[in-house]
């Protein structure tokens, strides 16, 4: 099917180290003291808890729903008790915390009911829906979801199955291959069928003789199906050089190749395929090497959440071990503490000396020697990116192509000024997130802002229109009213509305006030109606009354006032 082999440009090799732990069988490490399971397994999407402390779980039943387009679903890799659900160190370089399901096991690892998923006699969408509830991403690194990656199901000819594990010590896909090659196949053509590719190619760089042959042997019966040894030349396992290598498919900036008709997945990604559509489990568990500066380097296969300081004791590090390195020491960091979790991109965990891995010399002045351009696999310009991010001019830096830099480290290796260029690099894409993330949330305020501001202008208008309406309304029912006094008529129709509606309840008060009856009226005697008479009389004239009007005591009384007011008067 390959006809020829390609090359790309740039590129290391640096010492391989891959017999240490290549040489002994997988292991299965047995269950740890408590599971931290985050659920933030990647850098896109996380999950939402499900659980509650002290709730009882089964191995693979599922702890956290998938939150988002590129969330998938996060189960308990054991059976036992969720006693915490919090905040929890995480496996990255920041040492930031995120929120993890803590799960004390019993000892029984018992499993949930399980079974065979039949993707044949059930629809696309559903096969896909099914591997987002399984967990499954791509186990390669970048955790990737994997019913996301398998698109359309249309425009993909050829499907990749990369098994070049190219950084140096890392051999966990090495064995897998070796001990697992026909579920490993069986799950490539799972994926094959599922993302509509016509052709399946597997490269494997050529120091892994054992993988080749196993996985060889495994696709020998299948159709369109071939095993292809690839140079051992670091990084031919990343995804654009892998392509390029195979196909001679140049995937140009800012492409994916599934813009061109290829599409990747790592051998782990399928062995975890197969698993959750044959046997119906989800993603609990992955193989993990041990290596470096250690008694006893193999790989295992751990439990997702297993404490780090808890698998490190299989290997057993040696007393100079001075770091611990997550991945490989080209791609990999640093662990800020041992007691983070194993998560589902954890392919390695280096013990680090200073015989194997000497300190780094101090840091010098760039002298644009080009190297870093000369080596580097995606024919970029690093040392521009590197005073671009150096200056924080993020603007310029990603017209250098900045996110398509893979962070290999091909240029800090060959630098000869010991620059850390690919720390530069890291920097400028974290400031350019978190800015996008600032501009995000500040458009997200002035929608809001504006929509509000929209909102009271349109409920300030309908408010005026039913005032208007309302006016219209009374103005029409008072001219209709015979009943109601010329003083009360309705305003003319230019008149303020404010104005009618206030005319209109001045006439509904004086109309309420004409039809009240006055209370406690009833059996009085003929002087208290005269009187009520007389004042009654008084009101309606609206005069003061004369002093033969009042009562005898008020006559006098008035008598006598008006007397006194004339004998002052007669005095100055």
């Amino acid at each position: 099917m390959i006809g020829r082999l390609f090359g790309f440009r740039g590129g290391v090799k640096p010492d391989a180290h891959k017999n240490e732990s290549a040489g002994a069988a997988i292991e299965r490490a047995p269950l740890p003291r408590r599971l931290v399971v985050p659920l933030r397994q990647s850098t896109r999407a996380t999950a939402r808890c499900i659980v509650q402390p002290g709730q009882k779980v089964l191995k693979g039943e599922r702890i956290g729903e998938p939150e988002g387009y590129l969330g998938t679903a996060v189960h308990a890799p054991t059976s036992g008790t969720v006693v915490d659900f919090g905040r929890y160190t995480m496996a990255h370089a920041s040492g930031l915390e995120t929120r993890c399901v803590v799960i004390e096991p019993d000892g029984e690892d018992r499993w949930i009911e399980h079974a065979p998923f039949d993707h044949r006699e059930a629809t696309r969408s559903d096969a896909l829906a099914w591997l987002r509830e399984c967990g499954i991403v791509g186990l390669g690194g970048a955790t990737f979801p994997a019913h996301v990656k398998l698109g359309k199901g249309a425009g993909i000819e050829t499907l990749i199955l990369n098994g070049a594990e190219c950084e140096p010590w890392i051999t966990c896909d090495d064995r897998l291959m070796r001990e697992r090659a026909a579920d490993i196949i069986a799950g490539a053509q799972i994926l094959r069928e599922l993302i509509g590719a016509r052709a399946l190619v597997v490269g494997i760089e050529d120091n892994k003789p054992e993988a080749i042959d196993a996985m060889r042997a495994a696709a020998a019966s299948q159709a369109e199906v071939s095993v292809v040894p690839v140079p051992a030349l670091y990084p031919a396992g990343g995804e654009k050089q892998l392509i390029r290598v195979l196909t001679g498919i140049e995937i140009p900036y800012g492409k994916l190749g599934a813009d061109f008709g290829v599409q990747c997945f790592n051998v782990g990604t399928a062995h975890a395929v197969y698993r959750a559509i044959a046997h119906g489990e989800p993603l609990v568990s992955r193989i993990v090497t041990l290596t470096g500066n250690v008694e006893r380097p193999g790989n295992w296969e751990v439990l997702i959440g297993t404490p780090i300081d808890e698998l490190l004791q299989l290997a057993r590090p040696r007393p100079d071990t001075d770091r611990f390195l997550m991945g490989g020491p080209m791609m990999g960091f640093a662990l800020p503490r041992l007691d983070v979790p194993v998560v589902k991109g954890s392919n390695c965990v280096i013990s680090a000396s200073p015989a194997l891995f000497p300190p780094a010399p101090p840091e010098q002045p760039c002298i644009r020697c080009g190297e870093c351009a000369r080596h580097c696999p995606a024919e970029l310009q690093p040392f521009e990116l590197y005073w671009f991010s150096r200056a924080k001019n993020f603007g310029k830096a990603q017209e250098y192509h900045l996110f398509d830099c893979i962070e290999c480290g091909c240029c800090a290796y060959v630098c000869p000024s010991h620059i850390p260029l690919v720390d530069y690099y890291r920097f400028s894409k974290s400031e350019i997130w978190a800015r996008e993330r600032d501009k995000s949330a500040a458009d997200q305020a002035r929608e809001r802002f504006e929509f509000r501001n929209y909102r009271q202008e349109r409920e300030k208008e309908e408010k005026a229109a039913k005032l208007a309406a309302k006016a219209a309304e009374t103005r029409a029912k008072l001219a209709s009213d015979e009943a109601a006094p010329e003083s009360a008529a309705p305003p003319p129709a230019a008149e303020d509305p404010k104005k009618a509606l206030i005319a209109a309840a001045l006439a509904r008060a004086q109309a309420q006030k004409a039809a009240a009856q006055p209370k406690n009226t009833d059996n009085l005697s003929p002087e208290t109606q005269a009187e009520i008479e007389a004042i009654e009389a008084r009101r309606q004239s609206g005069g003061n009354p004369s002093v033969g009007d009042l009562p005898a005591g008020n006559a006098a009384g008035s008598a006598t006032t008006a007397a006194s007011s004339s004998a002052s008067d007669s005095h100055p």
